[in-house]
């Protein structure tokens, strides 16, 4: 990649004009040539010839440095050119050259990339590869989704499964339901953990991270245990109450029906038509956010908190409690399902109507304005829940069904118009929003949760029973294919190298031939000769 200067260029055209109709003396002519020459800093392309001067002037002193290469900028400069990029253009400016290859692999952006999609990794992982190299495995990862899976069926309950919570980072999933027990399942083996003493009440929500697990039931309370230092699978949910690691909050006068969890906050959502916002260390309430309606799915970022009240969805300022925005009538009839991207600044919701919206949350000087993105239909009942994971939107339905949906390129697409770097949207067109990429069947009706993560998708419904479709066969059959490919291609090559050889040969042996069949010796003409050369 080479670029020159223009201005250079300009000028002395711009002066050769102007001697041509003698407006100017030669010498003067000089003058404005080693002045235009001092002051832009660049010289005039080389071979080019001056009608302007008769003086002959030292090529080596002015037509150097004519050339330049982007690798010649200043390495900050590098930087900030290559911190407009998204990933793939990065990759592409990686093959370019060595030199721009090392910059490009090196650069903090894959950081970036990495973290606004997934969050920070385990440091384990994090510790051993660069961040090109976690960012590029990731994104291969997210395409096993479309692969193989196998089924894992987990019995325990005795009623029907209202919530379940993946923690991935953990490999524990925590489910509950109408017999009012919360349990702690193994990820990888599929095998109960831990139960809990029943509560009392059905249990509509779950919400759990390596500190706190907590749980919220339809007579108001949330109880909620601390992990116990030591414990391999952090919480002790056996047994009596313990006052030192359990406790329960009773400030709610409805159900409990949604929960959530950040590093300072808890948040619930209940049908007393307010959000509450707790503080998790002394579990007291810290802000109050009442609405219009039930409160059926809420999701926190940041400092802000989004939720579904009725039909309409809510974005609230929790520190101040002050309502940002509000979408009205979002669905037709209730908005149940609610969902949000790691950067905060995409929403989903699913409804009554069997229809999943996506929102893009634009902040233009302290105001939020949302904008509707795309819309898909893809259930025959009501969607009661979403989860999302870069690039896959899942969501369960009462006809008994997940649908797995690819934002990727919509998510691209609104970035390039509306991202950190541009200003506005513009909006997309409904025809060409791809449908639903998998549709998973074969289950009864109601499903009402799910989640996603660590190659997974965790569901629970009416039957009482949990569902984990593993999708880690799938990674494992893509890299044994990944590598025959590359076999193959290896194969191929070599294959072809030797053809090439031999048809270099070829040619020899075609002439040997053709002076062969021009002069031809046989076994009674070589007697022939041998003997008169006897005689």
């Amino acid at each position: 990649m080479e670029f020159e200067c223009q201005e250079s260029t300009e000028a002395f055209t711009n002066l050769a004009n102007c001697s041509e109709t003698n407006h100017f003396s030669s010498n003067s002519v000089n003058e404005d040539l080693e002045l235009s020459k001092l002051t832009l800093g660049c010289n005039p392309k080389k071979g080019i010839p001056s009608s302007c001067s008769s003086k002959q002037i030292p090529p080596n002193d002015i037509f150097s440095n004519v050339w330049r290469s982007i690798t010649d900028l200043p390495p900050a400069l590098i930087s900030e050119i290559l911190n407009c990029l998204d990933p793939k253009e990065l990759g592409v400016v990686s093959c370019v050259s060595a030199t721009l290859h090392n910059i490009a692999s090196e650069h903090r952006v894959w950081k970036e990339f990495y973290c606004e999609r997934w969050g920070l990794p385990t440091a384990r992982f994090s510790d051993e590869k660069s961040w090109k190299e976690l960012f590029v495995e990731r994104e291969y990862r997210s395409k096993t989704f479309l692969g193989r899976y196998s089924i894992d069926v987990l019995h325990g309950h005795t009623e029907a499964v209202r919530t379940v919570f993946l923690l991935a980072s953990a490999k524990l999933i925590f489910t509950a339901g109408y017999d009012s027990i919360v349990r702690m399942w193994d990820m990888e083996e599929g095998l109960s953990i831990s139960l809990s003493r029943p509560l009392g009440c059905t249990i509509r929500a779950v919400a759990a991270d390596t500190k706190l697990l907590v749980a919220g039931g339809t007579d108001g309370f949330i109880h909620c245990w601390k992990a116990v230092e030591g414990l391999e699978h952090f919480f002790d949910l056996t047994g009596v109450e313990k006052p030192n690691t359990e406790h329960r909050l009773w400030e709610h006068e409805g159900p409990i029906t949604s929960l959530a969890l950040d590093l300072t906050r808890i948040y619930s959502g209940s049908w007393d038509m307010t959000v509450r916002v707790w503080n998790r260390s002394s579990f007291k309430c810290t802000q109050i956010l009442r609405h219009g309606d039930w409160i059926w799915s809420l999701v926190p970022h940041d400092t802000t908190v989004a939720s579904t009240s009725g039909s309409d969805v809510y974005v609230w300022e929790t520190n101040s409690g002050t309502l940002l925005s509000v979408i009205h009538n979002a669905h037709a009839g209730y908005a149940y399902a609610l969902a949000r991207s790691r950067t905060g600044d995409f929403l989903f919701t699913g409804g009554e109507d069997g229809a999943v919206h996506m929102f893009e949350i634009i902040t233009e000087s302290k105001e939020h304005v949302i904008l509707q993105v795309a819309t898909w239909i893809p259930h025959s009942g009501a969607v009661y829940a979403l989860a999302f994971e870069f690039p896959w939107l899942v969501s369960a339905s009462s006809d008994g069904k997940l649908a797995l949906i690819d934002v990727r390129k919509l998510l691209r697409a609104s970035r390039q118009f509306s991202g950190k770097r541009v200003p506005k949207v513009k909006e997309s067109d409904q025809n060409t929003i791809e449908p639903p990429q998998r549709m998973l069947h074969g289950f009864g009706c109601n499903l009402y949760s799910v989640n996603i993560g660590a190659d997974r998708i965790v569901c629970g419904g009416e039957e009482g029973v949990v569902r984990i479709w593993n999708f880690s066969q799938a990674l494992e059959i893509e890299q044994r294919a990944r590598a025959l490919r590359g076999i193959r291609l290896e194969n191929r090559m070599r294959r072809r190298r030797l053809q090439i050889e031999m048809n270099g040969k070829g040619g020899q042996s075609n002439r040997c031939s053709v002076a062969a069949k021009k002069n031809p010796v046989n076994g009674h003409s070589k007697r022939s000769i041998n003997s008169k050369v006897k005689t």
